[in-house]
């Protein structure tokens, strides 16, 4: 229990992205009324959680409806999240953990970005729903665990938040060269989680034995 609750802490961490975002933000807002940024991060934060709730719940049922097995869902979710790790590392803007250099343009010209770019695809994004699942799967069957996933992504979900309400401090602290660091040492510790899940859908699939 205590292994799965680090590997979801770790594994929405990372494709959430709460710092990075967080400096994100703080660029996109420069120049708003602090109370303005404010209700933004609490909408922004509030509207991601309510977007990640019903992929955890109810996507592997989803998925279920659709005839996609578990070892499938844990070798494609390891593939995605492996693609986005490589970015990280890069620190190359796909969309899967951030907003593409379309999706910025745009978002440059709202005067509220609570919706889009901040609950998705920046905080709620094709990782952070994909992982929502991937991990929802791996305690599929033990409620006692699937809590332990839902109050992680809730976890993370809250230190988004937080950073989102100190994102101009936090953009002074770490600079771009400090948020670029970060990311890639991230990108590497997803990477890393991503191959393992490929492996254990491998596994399971019977395709290894």
């Amino acid at each position: 229990m205590l292994e799965l609750g680090i590997v979801a802490l770790t594994t929405f961490f990372v494709t959430v992205g709460p710092v990075d975002v967080a400096v994100v933000f703080a660029v996109l807002t420069r120049g708003m009324d602090p109370a303005q940024r404010r209700a933004m991060a609490w909408r922004g934060a509030l509207l991601a959680t309510a977007i990640l709730l019903p992929f955890a719940l109810f996507g592997e049922a989803a998925l279920g409806v659709l005839g996609i097995s578990l070892p499938a869902l844990y070798t494609a979710g390891g593939i995605l999240l492996l693609l986005i790790g490589i970015d990280m590392v890069f620190a190359r803007s796909s969309g899967g953990v951030s907003a593409t250099p379309d999706e910025t343009r745009e978002a440059r010209s709202r005067t509220d970005l609570s919706v889009f770019p901040l609950a998705t695809p920046l905080l709620a994004g094709p990782g952070a729903m994909g992982a929502a699942i991937l991990m929802m799967s791996r305690a599929s069957g033990d409620l006692a665990a699937q809590a332990v996933v839902i109050a992680a992504l809730i976890a993370i979900m809250a230190l988004a938040l937080v950073c989102l309400l100190i994102a101009v401090r936090i953009q002074h602290w770490l600079g771009v060269t400090g948020a670029h660091v970060l990311t890639r040492i991230m990108g590497v510790l997803l990477s890393a989680l991503a191959v393992q899940f490929i492996f254990d859908g491998l596994a399971d699939s019977g395709v290894m034995t």
